[in-house]
């Protein structure tokens, strides 16, 4: 993890009960904030496939592609997750935990009635950069 970066853990919260920190603390630095990404291929520009755990994988490369655009280290240290159907969560939290290791990004995941093309997740970012 990026210096400056600390995981913060209470007692007096609840604990994190997935692939999440309660929160991340960021000493002065810069900060790219990623808007949301449905799982399209853009190769192809169609969804990367039916299931909310192939559409998660696509979401987050994408998200890991445009950070990687600005040739500088990053560190993501906030998401937001929107799901069309909160019953897709273990699914979807399966594939969330490849991309990310301790200490977890801090997340929050809501359940939304539609996105944009039938996605079944969108999801957003924050990540600090170096350099």
């Amino acid at each position: 993890m990026a210096e400056g970066i600390s995981k913060i853990v209470t007692s007096d919260a609840p604990r994190a009960i997935g692939p999440y920190s309660q929160a991340v603390e960021v000493k002065p630095h810069e900060l790219v904030f990623v808007s949301g990404q449905i799982g399209i291929d853009p190769s192809t520009g169609e969804l990367a496939g039916g299931t909310v755990g192939e559409q998660t994988r696509r979401s987050l490369e994408n998200i890991v592609a445009i950070l990687a655009a600005s040739s500088r280290k990053f560190s993501v240290i906030k998401t937001t997750v929107y799901l069309t159907d909160m019953g897709m969560f273990g699914e979807m939290n399966e594939a969330y935990e490849t991309f990310f290791t301790e200490p977890y990004p801090a997340r929050v995941c809501v359940a939304v009635r539609d996105l944009p093309k039938g996605a079944l997740v969108e999801i957003e970012a924050i990540a600090l950069v170096e350099g």
